[in-house]
């Protein structure tokens, strides 16, 4: 029996520059899609629950890409965690932050990355424990601008900006104190989906890889 050893946060920010956002329409896209990340070098992947086959597709993941280290995206409640994780999530990552959905993520002890907008939503993240936060969205919430004027009042905090970011501009992200990592859903083009064009997938993904970013993991 393979026990997967525990897992935080900042561990799934740390692995990679990149954390892939996927949004997945057809449950035969799920299995190959991850293999794919995986031959590439990124193994966290985000799956969103935005589509009805999402959990399908986590715990299809879960089951047939051991690997991979499958998590939710777009948790918004504890019932969304609950069954991300009965599906076999193994984090969790929400556009936003409830106190509610910080205590049932800690009782089930799924890492999660709360998404934050604002100073004053920060600043009840960590009251309740998170100092490793998505920085959601970020280009329209005032991107680079914003995570260099959050770096003095919040020097503990590590981000992960996501929303608008593109290969164009991750560099300059990645290249903050104050970030881990970007999310970005590049590394899944709904064509290479359409298309079953994993090799383009792998290719996305290792490209990646290389890009510096500071802190250093």
């Amino acid at each position: 029996m393979v026990v997967n050893p525990p897992l935080t946060a900042r561990a799934v920010m740390a692995d990679a520059p990149v954390i892939p956002v996927i949004v997945l329409h057809e449950l035969a896209h799920a299995v190959p899609m991850a293999r794919a990340l995986v031959a590439g070098g990124i193994r966290m992947l985000e799956v969103t629950l935005r589509t009805p086959v999402a959990l399908a597709c986590v715990e299809a993941i879960a089951r047939e890409v051991p690997e991979a280290v499958v998590g939710a995206g777009t948790v918004r409640s504890a019932a969304d965690a609950r069954t991300a994780q009965a599906a076999g999530a193994r984090f969790a990552v929400s556009p936003g932050f409830t106190v509610a959905l910080g205590q049932a993520c800690r009782d089930l002890q799924l890492p999660l990355l709360p998404g934050v907008a604002t100073a004053g939503e920060i600043m009840q993240a960590q009251a309740e424990g998170f100092n490793a936060l998505k920085f959601f969205p970020a280009m329209p919430a005032g991107g680079e601008a914003m995570l260099k004027a959050w770096a003095g009042p919040f020097p503990d905090v590590l981000f992960c900006p996501t929303g608008g970011i593109s290969p164009e501009n991750a560099s300059t992200f990645l290249a903050m104190p104050n970030v881990a990592c970007v999310g970005g859903s590049w590394l899944v083009p709904m064509e290479a989906l359409a298309q079953g064009d994993w090799q383009r997938v792998t290719a996305l993904a290792r490209a990646v890889l290389s890009w510096p970013r500071h802190p250093a993991p």
